[in-house]
């Protein structure tokens, strides 16, 4: 399957998880945790890097393997730690860093870091396995 195909369905699919979830929870849960370490105006340069290098990731180490084995199982479970991993690294980095980082950011953000890279993974499986066997 083509590399290009797996990467894009990636990045496509988290991008649009967390498009709904950001701009659902900035102004629910972000903003009112954290105040002022919220960054205003929003800073597109750093996120659309971010974006770029963690689709990579999920192409590498959940989509690619799934579709090896042709098992969605794989692209959830491996999509999900590699979100748990990742999400874990910035969130308990910042905790440890940053005075005042709200324990529930951590929690909150670590936990939508697992579900939305292992959704991302599964959703990007279903779509590449039905695709390219049509």
């Amino acid at each position: 399957m083509h590399a290009i195909a797996i990467y894009a369905a990636g990045l496509i699919s988290f991008l649009a998880l967390d498009a709904i979830w950001l701009g659902t929870m900035v102004p629910r849960l972000y903003k009112p945790a954290m105040g002022d370490l919220v960054a205003d105006p929003f800073q597109p340069l750093p996120a659309a890097i971010f974006y770029l290098i963690y689709a990579a990731g999920l192409a590498y180490f959940a989509i690619q393997p799934a579709l090896a084995v042709g098992k969605w199982q794989t692209a959830l479970i491996s999509g999900a730690a590699l979100g748990f991993i990742a999400y874990a690294t910035y969130d308990l980095t910042n905790q440890a860093t940053i005075r005042g980082w709200p324990m529930v950011i951590t929690v909150v953000d670590l936990a939508w870091g697992t579900i939305a890279s292992g959704l991302a993974a599964t959703i990007s499986y279903l779509v590449l396995s039905r695709w390219f066997s049509a």
